[in-house]
């Protein structure tokens, strides 16, 4: 082992007699070199910091000269942070003595990762309010946005972690602040399940915006299946009566899809079915389709309590039902309009009906190409999964298995698609298309023309 490799070991796991005689008899330059060195992204004191070894981080720094703003990759749970800087390594895992001693030693507050990411919001991500109100006591700035635009109060909404919204809201948080995509803390808290929070936020002045989908925290938690959230913001004086429907509309649909129970869902379909009837003016009712979509197997939403009753006799026709209502109240440009109409199609392919299964996919395929960026990665595992898909179908098909055969205009179709797509990426000039998508478009086109 060389002695970079042994500093960095010893500094990751706490051993300071090991370290001080590894750099013993070296020079004061040496041993700034080997402070400046990365093992596996990381510097001797990043590590120290990660793993909350006070006595070796004052070390590094008092007697190796370690810089406390040099950073590097850490580890989180699975996830590689790239450019965490010592403090916001020691703020993410808790070490309050380690981040008041970076702290002391000059570390500036407001350091970031690559990602934009502030020590103040990696303690907000994991719950640390001890670590919070240091940083905050000590000039961190609560509004600063991770790439995303996501800031500390949302991450604190979305992670369920109460006392810190709060401490962050009476500092003076930003409540109605926006992220890229247009949420808000509330749309946060509606995803997250967090009822308590969003009581809290509105108290605040927190007010129901639409994000970049037009989609209300009232929607958003409708999507995700928060029966609470759903309960308690179709009361609120905020939310209007077509907004009620569409929201227990969707979340009857998210029983069906996500949480596999049609009876769960039938009941919320039935309360916005009372909301649209008790309507004098029946300007809630629901419009006849245009034309019905024949990936749905030409099914049409129910009108009627007696249709909707009738569903339950056909647990598929309600399965298509959920499809109908999702694309009509998201539209086709939000990603879980298609994921669903995917998610459907793999389970017909599951129990072997893979003509509807291709349908409902080549559906989803022209969704996606008709309203995603060229080489999306929604679009690109699309692809995928009908090169996937077709090759499970003709190893079937030379076991002898019937009923399994892919077609040549069914080729054909996906293999014009996929180089639809490349076409579509060269005409709006997109600038370093992603390597990953794009190499999953290009299995697919290897994988069909030699079948084709």
């Amino acid at each position: 082992m060389d002695l970079k490799t042994a500093v960095f070991n010893a500094a990751r796991d706490g051993k300071l007699r090991l370290l001080q005689k590894l750099l013993e008899n070296k020079s004061d330059h040496d041993v700034m070199k080997l402070m400046a060195e990365k093992t596996n992204g990381a510097t001797p004191l990043l590590m120290a910091a990660r793993y909350g070894h006070l006595e070796l981080v004052e070390y590094l720094i008092e007697c190796c000269c370690a810089s406390v703003e040099v950073g590097g990759s850490v580890n989180f749970d699975g996830e590689i942070i790239e450019g965490a800087p010592p403090l916001w390594a020691a703020s993410a895992a808790g070490h309050l003595k380690v981040v008041q001693s970076l702290l002391g030693h000059g570390a500036s507050v407001n350091n970031t990762t690559l990602t934009n990411s502030t020590p103040l919001r990696a303690a907000c991500f994991d719950g640390h309010l001890d670590i919070v109100r240091y940083l905050v006591e000590h000039k961190a700035d609560l509004e600063v946005a991770n790439r995303h635009g996501h800031t500390c109060l949302m991450i604190s909404c979305y992670k369920g972690h109460k006392e810190i919204a709060q401490y962050l809201l009476e500092k003076g948080a930003d409540v109605n602040r926006k992220s890229v995509k247009g949420n808000t803390a509330l749309h946060d808290c509606a995803e997250s399940g967090s009822l308590e929070i969003m009581k809290m936020l509105l108290k605040y002045g927190s007010t129901m915006e639409k994000d970049g989908y037009g989609m209300t925290p009232l929607l958003s938690a409708s999507v995700t299946g928060h029966t609470n959230i759903v309960d308690f913001l179709t009361q609120h004086p905020q939310t209007g009566r077509t907004e009620r429907i569409n929201a227990l509309e969707l979340l009857g649909a998210t029983f069906v899809d996500k949480k596999r129970d049609l009876l769960g869902a039938l009941k919320y379909w039935k309360r916005a079915m009372d909301l649209r009837h008790s309507d004098p003016n029946h300007v809630l009712l629901k419009d006849e389709p245009k034309q019905l979509v024949p990936a749905y197997d030409y099914s049409k939403e129910v009108n009627t309590f007696e249709e909707l009753d009738g569903l339950i006799a056909d647990p598929d026709d309600m399965r298509m039902h959920a499809l109908l209502i999702r694309e009509r109240i998201l539209g086709p440009s939000h990603p879980d309009t298609s994921y669903y109409i995917r998610y459907r199609g793999a389970v017909y392919a599951d129990s072997g009906n893979f003509e509807r299964c291709i349908k409902l996919w080549k559906y989803a395929l022209d969704m996606q190409q008709s309203n995603l960026d060229a080489l999306s990665p929604m679009t690109a595992s699309s692809l995928l999964s009908f090169a996937e898909l077709f090759s499970f179908m003709l190893q079937d098909r030379a076991k002898g298995l019937l009923g399994t055969s892919v077609s040549f205009q069914q080729l054909m179709e996906i293999l014009s698609k996929s180089v639809l797509e490349i076409e579509r990426a060269v005409k709006q000039q997109r600038p370093g298309p992603d390597p990953a998508q794009l190499s999953k478009v290009f299995y697919s086109l290897v994988f069909l023309c030699p079948v084709a």
